[in-house]
């Protein structure tokens, strides 16, 4: 004889959500104060210029700086954290956005997360879909300075930039910086504190200073590739 399915013990509807803030008063308030800055959200990105997409949760406002004539795509599904109750990594910060230059270029996919963190884009960078990156990470792809003394006597600002390319499915731990010329492949993870520079290849973990592959995600795939 077929077994009968096995039922869930598990209150649903409006009992899992009392149920939830009950043992997780925190998140309860997360979301309190993510509705009540929701009008305030909505206009300080129609201020900036930007379209504001399905789905997206802000806890916390960011900071933003996007020039007018720059290139800007935030896909469906956003998720912003700019408080120290927001997550338990406290971040030292609002996220930032900042897209400085008027032909900048940024483009990031659905589902992105960041916490803390900040993007400087003053030439491009294109993030994929579901990207995760964790708290006070930094995304920038310019020295903001150049290198050479007698080049910032000149022009303090004329730092050297590259693009950034970060694909699907990517994570990246806390405290990373993802600095000019990075490309990181699709499925990797950075570990926490790393410094990325070059080309990372998809599925694998790397990490360090520059950050180096330490394995690949699932040993039976085909070798490594450069990106």
């Amino acid at each position: 004889m077929s077994q009968p399915p096995e039922t869930s013990t598990q209150p649903s509807g409006p009992w899992a959500i009392v149920r939830a803030a009950w043992e997780m008063p925190w998140k309860a308030r997360n979301e309190i104060e993510r509705l009540l800055i929701w009008p305030l959200a909505r206009l300080s990105f129609a201020l900036a210029g930007l379209r504001w997409g399905r789905g997206w949760r802000l806890y916390g406002l960011p900071i933003l700086q996007v020039h007018r004539r720059a290139q800007v795509r935030l896909g469906d599904g956003l998720s912003l954290r700019s408080t120290r109750r927001s997550n338990p990594l406290a971040p030292a910060h609002p996220v930032v956005i900042s897209v400085r230059r008027p032909d900048a270029r940024l483009s990031i996919g659905a589902d992105f997360g960041m916490t803390g963190g900040m993007i400087v884009a003053e030439e491009s960078i294109t993030i994929g879909d579901r990207v995760l990156v964790g708290a006070n990470t930094g995304i920038v792809d310019t020295d903001f300075h150049p290198l050479d003394p007698d080049e910032r006597r000149i022009d303090i600002l004329a730092g050297a930039t590259r693009p950034i390319v970060i694909e699907d499915d990517v994570f990246i731990g806390m405290r990373c910086l993802i600095l000019k010329g990075a490309r990181i492949g699709a499925g990797s993870v950075i570990g926490a504190g790393s410094v990325v520079t070059g080309a990372i290849p998809p599925g694998v973990i790397a990490a360090g200073n520059p950050a180096r592959v330490i394995r690949r995600l699932k040993p039976e795939a085909a070798p490594l590739r450069e990106v």
